[in-house]
């Protein structure tokens, strides 16, 4: 069965108020799309399309890196959940306890706060995300869970709810601890995508050049910020056993991409600072000129109502369960096609969400994506007549298919 796709392709954008759809079972990036920049030097990295959730293009995505101060990236996502639901404010003091100050102390990366100061959250959070304070983080973990250990139990639920299979913290800032952390690049990915899509109010933050605390100013680390205006965050990390990570992001034409590189190596600060913003902004500018999203169906969306037997009814509604997205070329989306084939025949009962069939995605003939068609309504079986007419029915298709 041969779809048409002129009303599905030029689907409505997602609204800013909506959750982002899931990308459905992967697609291949089509011929015409040129290979991603190769003298990416990065150990793992993954370039996201933000809006479809496509991975564009990686390396050794899924294998675990030591996160450095990425890791301020899921205290970001649980403070900032916090705020959202009203359990904390921006204008809440927080006491610097001693603990606090000594993780500042421990590490190059610091707001310079006190022990029994009262520091307003949003100068912590800003000091956290511009300065990558350690002092900052540890300072918010207190106030959001009571101790950094149970603040921690918060990070790893909330990776594991946003399906991050990779990643495991044990700290608040991410500096080297007894029990390793890990994450890896299409986690960091995914992390990035929820912490913009979900609070829009508050992602400001990682576009700060600078914040000043106690008279002592500070530059966020992340040089994109000055170099290409498009780039609006997230965030830097480096130990010596990580190498230089980024997180970063830029919207361009109405169209945004994520990007993060892991495991750079370099001889110095400067040169590893450099080495990432460059990488990932080949990455982006790549992504950005060679593909296009194109979203075929959504979720939902009625795609045909093929004949069930032994129902209550005879017909069934069939879709996609998540948005179906693809690649393409830029420009050359009038040349996409999409066929579905059914596991004929379909017999009742019939669950919601059942799998029925395949729906393909090809562009100029190149298979270029796939996706499950499920029943989008329960359909039960039916009473005794309607059973043994469509037996008969079955018994002579089996013989005489129509």
């Amino acid at each position: 069965m041969t779809l048409s796709l002129a009303a599905c392709i030029a689907a409505m954008p997602v609204m800013a108020d909506e959750p982002l759809p899931v990308p459905g079972s992967g697609g291949a990036m089509p011929s015409g799309v040129p290979s991603p920049p190769s003298d990416v030097t990065a150990k793992s990295y993954a370039l996201m399309d933000f809006d479809s959730g496509l991975m564009l293009a990686s390396r050794e995505a899924d294998v675990d890196r030591e996160p450095a101060s990425l890791t301020k990236l899921m205290t970001a996502y649980v403070v900032f959940g916090e705020i959202r639901d009203g359990r904390l404010g921006l204008e809440d003091t927080v006491t610097i306890s001693e603990r606090a100050w000594r993780t500042g102390m421990r590490g190059a990366s610091r707001m310079f706060i006190e022990v029994g100061d009262e520091v307003k959250v949003e100068d912590l959070l800003r000091g956290m995300i511009v300065q990558s304070g350690n002092d900052a983080s540890t300072a918010l973990a207190e106030a959001v869970a009571g101790s950094e250990g149970a603040f921690v139990d918060m990070m790893n639920s909330q990776a594991r709810e946003l399906g991050m299979m990779n990643s495991y913290f044990t700290n608040s800032h991410g500096l080297p601890s007894d029990e390793p952390q890990s994450t890896s690049a299409q986690d960091m990915a995914l992390l990035a995508r929820a912490l913009i899509r979900e609070f829009p109010d508050l992602y400001g933050y990682y576009s700060e050049r600078s914040f000043e605390y106690n008279d002592i100013s500070q530059s966020n680390r992340n040089m994109l910020l000055w170099r290409d205006a498009g780039f609006d965050g997230l965030k830097t990390g480096w130990t010596s056993a990580a190498g230089y990570n980024l997180v970063s992001s830029a919207e361009r034409n109405d169209r945004r991409l994520v990007a993060v590189v892991l495991g750079i190596e370099a001889s110095n600060h400067q040169e590893g600072g450099t080495r990432r913003a460059n990488e990932s902004q080949a990455l982006v500018s790549w992504g950005m000129r060679f593909t296009e999203p194109q979203r075929l169906f959504e979720a939902g969306t009625p795609l045909g109502s093929p004949r069930v037997y032994r129902g209550t009814d005879s017909e069934v509604s069939v879709g996609v369960a998540e948005d179906f997205w693809v690649i393409v070329p830029p420009g050359r989306g009038d040349g996409l096609e999409a066929s579905m084939e059914l596991n004929q025949p379909l017999e009742a009962p019939l669950a919601a969400g059942a799998a029925v069939g395949e729906v393909q995605a090809r562009l100029n003939g190149e298979v270029i994506g796939q996706q499950p068609v499920v029943a989008l309504e329960e359909i039960e079986e039916g009473g005794l007549v309607r059973r043994l007419w469509d037996g008969a029915a079955l018994s002579l298709r089996s013989v005489w298919p129509f």
